[in-house]
């Protein structure tokens, strides 16, 4: 009989537990949790402060009892493992009510303790009404403070998955919000020309966003918080929601001996084995390979936890699973939009000195005829030379989810851009449209691979040299409305074919229009006529989206 301890519950391991003892029902399986909780809904916490999840128990997936009765599992809560004894394979565990210890022996034993959240050493970091979003408790306090206090204005600190969605919950409840970011964007995993369509969703729901702006202080007075920021301005705000990102639970494995990886996770190999063949560990805290670079990455995402529980599951009880790396496919919700990623970004790439090629397109979220379309903003990353797909980004109100996750199907199943556009998808006018997102995204970056169009990028437009023409083909009346970029030439696409003697022969010709498409054509006439020509990928909205100021 094997006897298994996991350390730690929730995504990566609860789905251990209950996968090993689906798989065995001879092995005694020991669940330890320094909390009160084992399993609950971490990703739906800011909708219970938001008020979207009315009810606190829909987030408890599992209870100690409910663990016991379905899948015989010895859960003891309020255990927290201080020590591990690897030559003897024993644990030492402390009551965290009581202070008691105890030990306990193990034949494998499987580490989940996930992450922290960063809480800077800055003054008064420690204050009342100071929060972070991890746990329930966390949840609770929130709310309690917002039940008890009626704050009028709030201070979330830190523009990730967490910062955005508790920015949204307070909106919602009526308080006042101010969003620090410490870099120039919001959503880290994305490029600032797509977290700038956030950052105008932001701005038009009054969220007081500012970029480029710490927390250096915060000041305790008998009303409110008083906040110093990194410029030196001071803010007065009644609650502070700490959201800076999480760094992984190592000080129990560090202390037993086990390998670390570079990025300060622990090491594990693809089948969740620490440095220990006897130990394994899953979820936050554990470094997993990049899927494009194979690369170590810390990824602290739920659906990966869930696969490295199942699979260290498998492994402790004989099995030969392997994880197959991480993509870290994701998305917040801001409001009524949506931004979401998979694979690596330009500015990933870019640090790493990998070639890459963009493409953008903007195309309704459904037929353009069926009431109620919105733009899906769609950037497709790409190897300029195989199509092999690097990454994808995607921002719009519905329909964004469902691009982002086909596109993530298609890099594991190892597909190029020039696959893309022969997917076959669903199609209803309520639904997509006949070319989908998708496909229009690999048509266009099948058509660069194959030398059918040269693009360009809003860099190369504020960079243009007298050795340039600057091309708008869109209407007249579209330049007075929408705008347009300074020093270009207005000739409508319509009227392009006989009006080309206005064209210089002499110099590279950038084509720009609202979105690519026009762009497109234009681009194709050029060339068949023998004209230097490169196409402003996604038009005059990209480059509008890409230089706007926040």
């Amino acid at each position: 009989m094997t006897k298994i301890i996991i350390v730690g519950g929730v995504a990566g391991g609860a789905s251990a537990a209950a996968r090993a003892r689906r798989l065995s029902e001879d092995a005694e399986i020991i669940m330890l949790e320094r909390g009160e909780f084992i399993s609950f809904a971490n990703c739906g916490l800011p909708y219970h402060v938001s008020g979207d999840i009315t009810q606190r128990d829909a987030l408890l997936l599992q209870t100690p009892q409910s663990f016991k009765s379905r899948f015989n599992v010895d859960v003891r809560i309020f255990s927290e493992v201080v020590a591990i004894d690897r030559q003897q394979k024993v644990l030492t565990v402390k009551n965290v009510l009581s202070g008691e210890e105890y030990k306990e022996s193990y034949d494998k034993l499987l580490l989940s303790p996930g992450a922290a959240p960063i809480r800077p050493p800055i003054p008064g970091i420690n204050s009342a009404n100071t929060f972070s979003l991890r746990n329930i408790p966390d949840m609770d306090r929130i709310v309690a403070a917002v039940s008890q206090n009626k704050p009028q204005h709030a201070t979330v600190v830190g523009g990730g998955f967490i910062g955005l969605e508790m920015v949204e919950a307070l909106h919602q409840l009526g308080i006042a919000v101010t969003l620090l970011e410490l870099s120039e964007q919001v959503m880290a995993p994305v490029d600032l020309e797509m977290a700038n369509f956030v950052h105008q969703v932001l701005l038009q729901k009054q969220t007081d966003l500012r970029l480029n702006t710490g927390l250096t202080a915060i000041t305790e007075l008998p009303e409110h918080l008083e906040l110093t920021l990194s410029n030196g301005e001071k803010l007065t705000t009644g609650l502070v929601i700490l959201a800076i990102g999480v760094k992984p639970e190592i000080m129990l494995a560090s202390a037993a001996g086990l390998e670390l990886g570079a990025r300060g996770g622990i090491k594990v190999d693809d089948g969740m084995r620490t440095s220990d063949p006897d130990i394994y560990a899953v979820g936050d805290a554990v470094e997993t390979l990049d899927f494009v670079t194979a690369q170590p990455a810390l990824i602290p995402l739920a659906g990966p936890a869930n696969r490295q529980g199942r699979i260290a599951a498998d492994n402790m009880l004989g099995r030969d699973e392997k994880y197959q790396r991480t993509q870290g496919t994701a998305i917040c919700k801001i409001f009524d939009f949506a931004i979401a990623s998979t694979g690596h970004s330009e500015k990933s790439l870019r640090r790493q000195g990998r070639a890459y090629e963009k493409v953008y397109v903007h195309p309704g979220n459904h037929a353009g005829y069926y009431p109620g379309a919105f733009p899906v903003s769609f950037k497709l990353i790409f190897d300029p030379v195989t199509g092999q797909i690097l990454g994808g980004q995607a921002f719009g109100k519905e329909g964004v989810d469902k691009r982002i996750d086909v596109l993530a199907v298609a890099m594991r199943a190892g597909l190029k851009v020039q696959d893309l556009e022969h997917l076959e998808l669903t199609y209803a006018p309520p639904f997509g449209s006949a070319r989908d997102v998708i496909n229009q995204a690999g048509m266009v970056a099948a058509n660069v691979i194959k030398g059918d169009e040269r693009v360009c990028h809003t860099a190369d437009v504020l960079n243009i040299s007298p050795e340039q023409f600057l091309l708008d083909v869109r209407n007249p009346g579209e330049l007075t409305k929408i705008g347009t970029i300074a020093g270009a030439v207005n000739i409508p696409v319509d009227q392009l074919r006989e009006r080309l003697a206005e064209l210089p022969k002499d110099k590279e010709i950038l084509i720009t229009c609202q979105v690519g498409l026009r762009g497109h054509v234009a681009y194709r006439l050029l060339a068949n006529h023998g004209f230097n020509a490169r196409n402003l990928s996604g038009g005059f909205k990209t480059f509008q989206i890409t230089t706007a100021k926040f």
